[in-house]
């Protein structure tokens, strides 16, 4: 039996999370690196690379290792559907607009791939589909990750629920115009 190296994109990109998480974060260097800040600042050039880098950094190893459990599952099912060029734009496209929208309306920092977590998984449930068709199956985690994602926005846990609707919404928007 032999190893194969199936999904450079989702594979580089856990290598990456893996070595910011225990190199960077875990001895607090360069931690600005790997977070979002909620308040522009577009004389330092840390802020600009949160707004892609945020997407490596994770806030504890519990953190880190439930988001990519999701990533290395779904990861290679959606590269081997997409590529790995496509899947990659996807995944940069969600960080940047997420970026974007969560410095517009909100203001406290965000941390971790929990977007690109839920793009996958929108994106994962598109593959069945054919020519322009919708699955039920896509349906039904749209209204069952809305609901948890809206329900939880309620809560105060420290959990960026936007980043989860967002990375939903633009991995629903990147499928669909995929197709």
């Amino acid at each position: 039996m032999k190893i194969s190296y199936n999904a450079p994109f989702t594979l580089l990109f856990a290598l990456l999370a893996v070595v910011s998480f225990f190199l960077f974060l875990n001895n607090n260097l360069y931690s600005d690196l790997f977070v979002l800040q909620g308040k522009t600042n577009f004389d330092d050039w840390h802020w600009y690379a949160g707004t892609l880098f945020y997407t490596l950094g994770h806030a504890d190893f519990n953190h880190l290792a439930g988001n990519f459990m999701f990533i290395l599952l779904l990861g290679p099912i959606v590269e081997n559907h997409y590529g790995s060029k496509k899947l990659l734009k996807m995944s940069i496209i969600t960080a940047l607009l997420t970026s974007l929208i969560h410095v517009v309306f909100w203001d406290h920092n965000i941390i971790g791939a929990s977007g690109i977590v839920f793009m996958l998984i929108i994106l994962a449930a598109f593959i069945p589909s054919k020519n322009k068709e919708i699955p039920l199956t896509f349906i039904l985690i749209i209204v069952l990750f809305l609901g948890k994602e809206i329900l939880g926005s309620f809560s105060n846990d420290n959990i960026s629920h936007f980043a989860h609707i967002s990375g939903g919404i633009f991995g629903a928007m990147l499928g669909y115009k995929s197709k």
